[in-house]
């Protein structure tokens, strides 16, 4: 399986690297030449210093000779400087610069020594020559002149430079050793940055940013050869349970399983790729890849039929997948992964656990939808939303008992968008709260309202979704709504389909009883299609039970939908439930419904959903031709 490559780290470390060695070097090179110089310039001082200082006492301890001209008293003088190493001639002269003693050291000539005999410094190659004028009452009366060997002030110079470049050599190379470590460890984190920036740490996989470089890089090769490029985009079905109920630590092993799985059943050359989330990408390339790709698909189906062992659960995974070819869907990257997520969507939409593989009609689709969830956010603000109201009635005596809020979008594009289709949008995009907590203030406020024109204390019922049965401040915003409105807790019923209720069971359990405390009653909706369980039924504080309508549809055509709901029915009644049947259309299922001991009906046989005006004078219609 090809997790594709990952790029190799930067050259940066390298050229910082390589940049500090010079630096180093340079850094020393310069402090070297410079401590060399200070040495010179110091010795250099040190030594004419020296030299001064022997001169002036010479010319001081000569004043009486050169006066008396007295050769044998200068020479005696001169013959202190005997001790002197470095000293090579010394002389005494006169005034008029003829020498009165002089001394010198056997090898030296005085042929080629002439200095002038004014004062005089001279700091040459080899020698270091000095004149000092002796003074006897402020005048002048004569010289004393020193030559200097310079061979020992080298020798000490080249000591120091030899000391200088040894100490030199030894930091440059602890700093090469303190740069090279710093180097690995550079080179280390680098990696480590590399492969954070490319892995996902949770499944080993390459994450997004490389699944964008090595699908740009798929697409250019398939541009080049004239290959085709397959993009299969997997989304794992509700995922989000797992989570939920059992952690994120299990959604991450869950996620890992699921990853060992997909790179252990496909092609080497397959690359697969976790973008996030619960969401997976496979890349193919080659020629002709459409059945390639729809068998890729298949086999990911059916590897991931397996169940998967958590923690002690036994957990079932399916995922939906969406297929887009390049380039016969797309001419570029993002057009390409648009497209295999919106096949993907199309495949949740058609019930999840199958693949879908991007056509046209899809993109329309999908612009629509995007259309709505636009048009959704601006909805309550532009007043396209409006409840409308179905009426319930007894059956036993046909009198209307309550109603059940029904939310409607008449959008200015589309015209009126039906519930199952802008509901689900608006759960994806987290507008649905907003949305049902406005419902539920307009359906109080007519329930209120019905009660203040005498119509008498109708029942309302509203849906409750997922997202607001785990909003904590659930319970507030109803009781608040309930005290601003002025409608009975009694008159207020809340719905909740069986899958919502059986989604967070424990917490669901404890979120009813808070509302049956405050006096509101509860429905189960829709039951039949899930998990239609009376076992499960017995832990919930509910008061009615409401009949999915695929059954009652059924009931003159099919005898076990009868005997369903006669057994619905019964055990209903037995747990201590009234039964609500929806969808009734005929007067045949009526009679059946009436049969069974059904409590109350709702449907088109007797009403259909209309706005709050048309509804208080249907209820006023009805409550007048009962009357009389």
């Amino acid at each position: 399986m090809n997790h594709a490559a990952l790029p190799a780290p930067g050259r940066l470390g390298r050229s910082v690297a390589r940049a500090s060695v010079i630096s180093s070097a340079a850094a020393l090179l310069i402090a070297a030449v410079l401590l060399v110089s200070f040495q010179f310039i110091s010795q250099r001082s040190g030594l004419l210093e020296d030299m001064l200082i022997q001169a002036r006492v010479i010319g001081d301890s000569s004043e009486a000779s050169l006066l008396f001209h007295d050769g044998h008293a200068a020479r005696d003088v001169l013959s202190v400087l005997s001790t002197s190493p470095n000293i090579d001639v010394a002389a005494v002269f006169t005034i008029s610069g003829a020498p009165l003693a002089y001394w010198k050291k056997r090898e030296t000539s005085l042929a080629d020594w002439a200095p002038p005999l004014t004062s005089y410094r001279n700091f040459g190659l080899r020698y270091l020559e000095i004149v000092q004028p002796v003074l006897s009452e402020k005048k002048v009366i004569g010289h004393v002149g020193i030559r200097v060997r310079l061979e020992q002030f080298y020798r000490r110079l080249l000591v120091f430079i030899g000391f200088t470049i040894l100490v030199a050599i030894a930091s440059f190379a602890a700093t090469y050793l303190l740069l090279a470590r710093m180097r690995r460890t550079v080179k280390d984190a680098e990696a480590e940055l590399n492969y954070l920036a490319h892995v996902d740490s949770v499944t080993g996989l390459p994450n997004r940013h490389a699944f964008n470089v090595q699908l740009a890089l798929a697409l250019k090769k398939a541009t080049d050869t004239g290959d085709d490029t397959a993009l299969l985009m997997l989304d794992l079905d509700n995922f989000k349970r797992v989570n939920d109920t059992l952690g994120h630590q299990s959604g991450d092993l869950l996620l890992r399983s699921v990853a060992d799985t997909l790179t252990g059943h496909l092609e080497k050359s397959d690359i697969v790729c976790r973008i996030g989330g619960d969401e997976f990408a496979v890349i193919l390339e080659g020629q002709n890849l459409r059945e390639r790709a729809e068998l890729t698909a298949e086999t990911i189906l059916e590897v991931l039929r397996e169940p998967v062992f958590l923690d002690g659960h036994e957990i079932f995974v399916t995922t939906s997948i969406g297929i887009s070819f390049y380039p016969r869907h797309a001419k570029n990257l993002h057009t390409l992964v648009r497209n295999a997520d919106t096949a993907m969507y199309r495949a949740k939409a058609k019930g999840k656990n199958v693949w879908a593989s991007f056509h046209a009609r899809m993109d329309t689709a999908t612009q629509r939808r995007l259309a709505l969830e636009s048009g959704l956010r601006r909805a309550l603000e532009r007043n396209e939303m409006e409840v409308h109201y179905q009426p319930q009635a007894s059956l036993a005596t046909g009198e209307i008992i309550g109603v059940e809020a029904l939310l409607r979008w008449r959008h200015p594009e589309f015209g009126v968008v039906e519930p199952a289709e802008f509901i689900p949008v608006a759960e994806d995009c987290g507008l649905i709260g907003s949305l049902g907590l406005w419902v539920l203030r307009s359906a109080c406020e007519q329930g209120a309202a019905w009660g203040k024109a005498g119509l008498g204390l109708l029942s309302v019922a509203v849906n409750l979704s997922a997202r607001q049965t785990r909003d904590r401040n659930l319970m507030q915003a109803v009781s608040e709504i309930l005290e601003q409105t002025g409608l009975l807790p009694c008159q207020l019923e809340l719905e909740i389909t069986e899958s919502v209720l059986m989604d967070n069971m424990h917490a669901n359990i404890g979120v009813l009883h808070q509302f049956r405390q405050r006096g509101i009653r509860l429905a189960i909706d829709d039951f039949g299609t899930g998990y239609s369980s009376f076992a499960y039924l017995k832990r919930f504080p509910l008061d009615h039970l409401k009949i999915d309508r695929t059954f009652v549809k059924e009931i003159r055509h099919d005898g076990e939908d009868g005997a369903i709901i006669a057994a619905i029915v019964s055990m209903a009644h037995e747990l201590g439930l009234s039964v609500i049947a929806e969808g009734v259309e005929t007067e045949d299922q009526v009679a059946f419904l009436r049969n069974t001991g059904c409590d109350i009906m709702q449907g088109y046989y007797f009403a259909e959903p209309m706005p709050a005006d048309r509804m208080t004078a249907f209820i006023t219609d009805a409550r007048m031709a009962n009357q009389a």
